[in-house]
């Protein structure tokens, strides 16, 4: 069934009873079409964490009624891009490419407001400061309600103040404001947005997909990753994720003649600057930087401990992932990860910027394979009670269901 409107019906030869019939078809054809959200993110490089629940969100949003469009905004010659667009198309989402040449390319404006009149667009959903920035500009184009995620304002730039500044202008203007992490909503509050504006919806995990289905022993001989214990890590290389805290803590793990490797999967801008810490250390043969992978499932499935050393987070996915994989997790105390992790129960928590807690924390779980059984079990348990991703999509589902009847 065709469910495009066509042209609004007009009225012809006096002829009423043909007139409202049309009418009738008219409205009873527009009550199923599903309300459009349009989701705006701008895109550096093949993207983090949000764009992993952005790509796999429409499937499930489609169950309850709505069709979720994602577009982003980014440099047409960074290849970036058409990494991520593989990855959706194997969620089975397509993505909108909207060419952005940085911050102050007006011209993404009458592209956006094409967009959002030829796909009819019910709500805009803004990811980050340009894209909230934006829905305030195209609602005067475009009628259609206002929506934010706020993932946290973690990355630390020169320029970064300025941008975050502008976003957290932007959120008091917004209909809804979904927060990540509890630490987030108090920010958005001291920011001047209400609190009946504020929804705290924290990120989910498809236990289905992230499944251990190999031995850590049958997945590394996959990788051909050498023998040994396994520590691994994800993430974007930059400092605010803390690689170089990890680094010296393994460096000090092996120096105490501990039998361990590190595999670091990502890629950013200290990338440089990690390999010549490893080079400095001598770790060349334990310590790899593996560069960007589209299919983490066979690494977390290689690990024995995923260890997280940030300094700033949200609400990390990664996290989320590794513990659905069921392996041991070792993470610094910031944000929301003490809400996932509670030291002692499901991990082990430490404080940011510590080398010798981390290093402490790994000695205590990779030698301790009992700890390392409970830590796995436990994990999982926590993602498939508290963080399941379809769920998630129902509550959000709700949140716009309650925009619809307002």
């Amino acid at each position: 069934m065709d469910l495009t409107p066509g042209p609004f019906p007009k009225k012809e030869g006096g002829d009423w009873f043909l007139y409202h019939s049309q009418l009738w078809q008219f409205t009873q054809l527009m009550s199923h079409i599903p309300p459009t959200i349009l989701d705006a993110r701008v895109l550096s490089g093949s993207g983090g964490g949000p764009d992993k629940t952005l790509i796999n969100s429409p499937p499930f949003l489609a169950r309850h009624g709505y069709r979720m469009l994602c577009a982003y905004l980014h440099d047409p010659d960074d290849p970036g891009f058409e990494v991520l667009r593989r990855k959706a198309e194997v969620a089975g989402t397509s993505l909108i490419s909207v060419a952005d040449r940085g911050p102050l390319d007006w011209r993404v404006i009458p592209r956006l407001i094409e967009i959002c009149r030829r796909e009819r667009v019910w709500a805009w959903h803004g990811h980050d400061y340009k894209t909230n920035a934006l829905g305030l500009v195209l609602k005067r184009f475009h009628p259609m309600r206002l929506v934010t995620t706020a993932h946290g304002w973690v990355h630390r730039t020169r320029k970064t103040p300025i941008y975050y500044g502008i976003d957290r202008a932007c959120l008091r203007y917004y209909e809804k404001v979904i927060c990540v992490s509890e630490d987030l909503v108090r920010e958005c509050r001291r920011a001047g947005v209400a609190k009946s504006r504020c929804e705290l919806l924290e990120n989910g995990i498809d236990g289905n997909v992230f499944r251990r289905t190999r031995t850590t022993r049958e997945a590394r001989a996959a990788l051909g990753f050498p023998e040994g214990l396994t520590i691994g890590a994800v993430g974007r290389l930059s400092t605010e994720k803390g690689f170089d805290i990890l680094i010296r803590a393994v460096d000090r793990l092996l120096t105490n003649g501990m039998d361990v490797h590190l595999f670091v999967a990502g890629e950013g801008p200290e990338h440089d600057a990690l390999t010549r810490l490893i080079t400095d250390l001598k770790r060349e043969e334990r310590i790899r930087l593996l560069g960007y992978r589209s299919d983490l499932i066979p690494l977390y499935e290689s690990m024995e401990v995923y260890a997280l050393s940030s300094y700033r987070e949200g609400l990390p996915n990664v996290l989320l992932e590794a513990m659905a994989m069921e392996v041991s997790v070792v993470a610094t105390r910031v944000n929301g990860v003490p809400r996932l992790v509670t030291h002692g129960q499901t991990g082990e928590l430490v404080e940011p910027g510590s080398v010798e807690q981390m290093a402490e924390a790994l000695r205590r779980v990779l030698s301790d394979a009992e700890l390392q059984e409970r830590y796995k079990a436990a994990g999982r348990q926590v993602v498939e009670t508290r963080y399941s991703f379809a769920e998630r999509m129902s509550k959000l589902a709700r949140m716009y269901g309650e925009m619809k009847r307002r």
